[in-house]
């Protein structure tokens, strides 16, 4: 099966559970939007401007991760829509990868950078 450039599929190591999570969470920006959320950044709005990404960009994976069952999207306004982000049991569950990837960046990947505010070991 060819694979795209834009688009890695693992399908035909369906039965590796490793590969079927790669399809869902595999790329970088993925794991950054489960990270905004998991630190409680919640409106698209707060994410886009914590990743610096496209618009375009951040919908596709909030929907694919909502299609996902990783996230769910809530309305807290009607006029105008305006949603905000927060993680299923699902994604609470993946949390974990998420901080034993944090955990290993701190421990073998050292930075002097300081976070921006609102993150882990900010200091402002």
């Amino acid at each position: 099966m060819p694979v795209s450039p834009q688009k890695r599929t693992y399908a035909d190591q369906d039965w590796c559970p490793v590969a079927r999570t790669l399809d869902i969470v595999g790329d970088r920006w993925t794991l950054l939007v489960l990270r905004d959320i998991m630190l409680r950044k919640r409106k698209f709005k707060e994410i886009l401007e914590s990743l610096g990404c496209s618009p375009n960009l951040l919908a596709d994976r909030l929907k694919r991760l909502e299609a996902e069952g990783m996230i769910e999207r809530r309305f807290y306004s009607d006029h105008p829509p305006r949603a905000e982000y927060r993680l299923t049991d699902k994604g609470k569950a993946f949390s974990h990868v998420v901080a034993a990837i944090r955990d290993f960046g701190e421990e073998w990947i050292p930075s002097d950078a300081e976070p921006p505010p609102g993150y882990p070991g900010s200091t402002t």
